[in-house]
């Protein structure tokens, strides 16, 4: 699925209002980060395609073992090798285009890795740094590996418990699960407006909105 069939055009102002509400009253920045998948996971397109390949070529060992009537078409070595090469591409075209066929190629701990690293990317690609107090804050969410991950600059998070963004990341989880993401989301943009009223980041008479308020959409 596209990231923009995921969200209504009201459900992206919710989320948008949502940012504007939460730094109404504090001096960070939020910045929703959401996109389809963190890579386009090459490796998945390998694997299923290494097996698709090894699948047909044991399926001719059988045929050749059990069906010799059958198997006299198979004698022609250009025949055997151009459907190994078709289970092949079978095999890799499955995984390229669905999600479910990709995912048994990956295991969770490089899909989390490949989260991460685009996460951390997006948070250098929007500047998220870029703030006179190093208080911004995103909101990642990759749907493709069911990941959620929040991360603070360290004006924030020399300040707030790591459990505070487990307990965001909860939220959003809690809410996918229902499929009330919006709702989700929204909670948890305000939940981060409150965490820095908290820890005494209130907004000043001088305050000026250093990061667009615009949601980053990406495949």
């Amino acid at each position: 699925m596209s990231i923009q069939k995921r969200f209504k055009p009201e459900d992206l102002a919710r989320i948008k209002a949502a940012v504007k509400q939460a730094e109404s009253k504090i001096s960070g920045e939020i910045v929703p980060f959401f996109v389809e998948k963190s890579s386009h996971y090459t490796l998945a397109n390998y694997k299923a395609g290494a097996i698709g390949a090894a699948i047909v070529f044991f399926v001719i060992v059988l045929i050749d073992s059990y069906s010799p009537s059958i198997a006299r078409y198979l004698y022609d070595p250009m025949v055997i090798f151009a459907l190994v090469m078709m289970g092949g591409f079978i095999g890799a075209l499955k995984a390229n285009y669905i999600n479910f066929v990709k995912r048994l190629m990956l295991s969770q701990s490089y899909m989390d890795q490949a989260t991460h690293k685009r996460a951390q990317g997006a948070f250098l690609q929007e500047e998220v740094f870029n703030t006179s107090q190093r208080t911004g804050i995103m909101i990642f969410i990759s749907f493709f590996e069911h990941e959620v991950i929040v991360m603070a600059d360290k004006g924030i998070s020399k300040v707030v418990e790591q459990k505070e963004w487990d307990s965001i990341v909860s939220t959003i989880v809690d809410h996918v699960k229902k499929d009330k993401i919006t709702d989700g989301i929204e909670k948890a943009i305000l939940r981060c407006g409150e965490i820095l009223l908290e820890k005494g980041f209130v907004i000043s008479p001088d305050d000026v909105n250093e990061l667009k308020d615009d949601l980053r959409l990406e495949e």
